[in-house]
């Protein structure tokens, strides 16, 4: 897991190639505006998911990981707080390769806040858990870019 902000250009420097393709797309382009579902960047390789939903009880949200693609959450409008835990300390249950799915159950070991800019990259030993609303029930605008592991 890595959280940061996608106008921190230089600090994150060090990472992949087309994670730093994907972060450099949500800096240039408004995710906001982007029509809803598959955007395609660079074919299978990247692309971006442009999801609008409302944010929800923890309970009511479910715990994923993914095996074939790296998961970078970018928010564009309001808030929403992301759950993240490895995925030793999980209990997982079998891979839904059709969707690159692994759905887990178990307890939080991270809780990130994402305002507008924020990012949380999810490797594929990040289980995460996102929807979450902060204070109350909200609607929000984001990106879910989708990097395949190299």
């Amino acid at each position: 897991m890595i959280y940061g902000s996608i106008y921190h250009e230089k600090t994150y420097a060090f990472l992949p190639p087309r994670v730093q393709q994907a972060l450099a797309f949500a800096r240039t382009h408004d995710l906001a505006a982007l029509p809803k579902g598959r955007n395609d960047i660079d074919g299978e390789d990247v692309y971006v998911n442009i999801a609008h939903y409302t944010t929800g009880e923890r309970n009511e949200k479910i715990w994923e990981a993914h095996r074939a693609y790296i998961d970078i959450h970018v928010l564009a409008e309001g808030t929403e707080s992301i759950d993240v835990s490895l995925i030793e300390r999980m209990q997982t249950h079998p891979y839904e390769e059709e969707g690159d799915y692994v759905p887990a159950d178990g307890a939080v070991t991270q809780t990130t806040i994402m305002r507008p800019g924020d990012f949380l990259i999810c490797y594929p030993e990040d289980v995460h858990r996102s929807g979450v609303k902060v204070d109350e029930a909200a609607p929000l605008k984001k990106g879910i870019f989708k990097v395949k592991v190299e």
